[in-house]
């Protein structure tokens, strides 16, 4: 039986801005709308049962947050991650969340936040819901970022935070099982007090879920130019081959 992907029509609510970019993006977390999918404003907001300007206005929104691009022909779509941009993603990541966890404020009540993040994050393992499972995910990560008290890190690692939504999305179908034990990794170090543990254990977490996500992007690409490769003409497979050789 086909799933009904349409959204339902929104109520007339003062901020059909805020209320848009709400929709469309939950729409793309949840997987409904698919990377690389086209957006346009008189489909969305002919589903959501509201004028285009507001529509526009979410879809830039979402463009600034690394959620979709748009571009002067293609118009706006979904964002698809390319391999050095997610590399450079999962790298600033590394740096700054290293750093995090080893200037993070070790007070009783910072604890006591990892620890119930990291009961929620097993919880949410255990009732299979993808999109709740990454949302405590970043909570987690957030977290940390906020112990340090530098506002301008945690702004930083918001809008990173952001980008990196549908790598994670794509990655935890991959690597859900080993998450919980990473951030209790993490949150045992830190309850230790032992800062060099927890910038190993965290290094070793980000580099656990990039390599996840830059082997399925290989995987992907590699499939796809075996596809390109098998609708080739004869002729045009020969000119390939002359090119490379050239």
């Amino acid at each position: 039986m086909p799933v009904d992907r349409a959204m339902l029509k929104i109520p007339k609510y003062p901020n059909l801005t805020e209320l848009a970019y709400l929709h469309i993006r939950q729409h793309i977390l949840d997987g409904s709308l698919r990377e690389g999918e086209r957006l346009t404003e008189e489909s969305l907001a002919s589903q959501l049962g509201i004028s285009k300007s507001p529509v526009r206005e979410a879809l830039n929104r979402l463009e600034s947050e690394g959620l979709i691009s748009i571009e002067s022909r293609r118009g706006a779509h979904v964002r698809s991650f390319s391999f050095k941009e997610a590399y450079d993603v999962y790298s600033l990541r590394e740096v700054l969340e290293v750093h995090a966890v080893g200037i993070a404020k070790l007070t009783p009540a910072f604890i006591a936040d990892l620890e119930a993040s990291t009961i929620r994050t097993k919880r949410n393992h255990e009732d299979g819901n993808t999109l709740v499972q990454v949302q405590e995910d970043i909570r987690f990560h957030s977290l940390i970022a906020a112990a340090t008290g530098n506002v301008e890190l945690c702004r930083i690692l918001e809008n990173i935070n952001q980008k990196s939504i549908m790598c994670r999305l794509k990655t935890h179908s991959l690597v859900a099982v080993a998450s919980p034990n990473c951030h209790d990794e993490i949150y045992e170090a830190l309850k230790a007090g032992d800062r060099e543990l927890a910038r190993q254990a965290m290094r070793d977490h980000i580099h656990f879920f990039r390599d996840s996500f830059l082997h399925s992007l290989q995987a992907e690409e590699s499939s796809a130019a075996s596809e390109a490769d098998s609708v080739l003409a004869p002729s045009s497979q020969a000119e390939v081959i002359e090119n490379s050789l050239a």
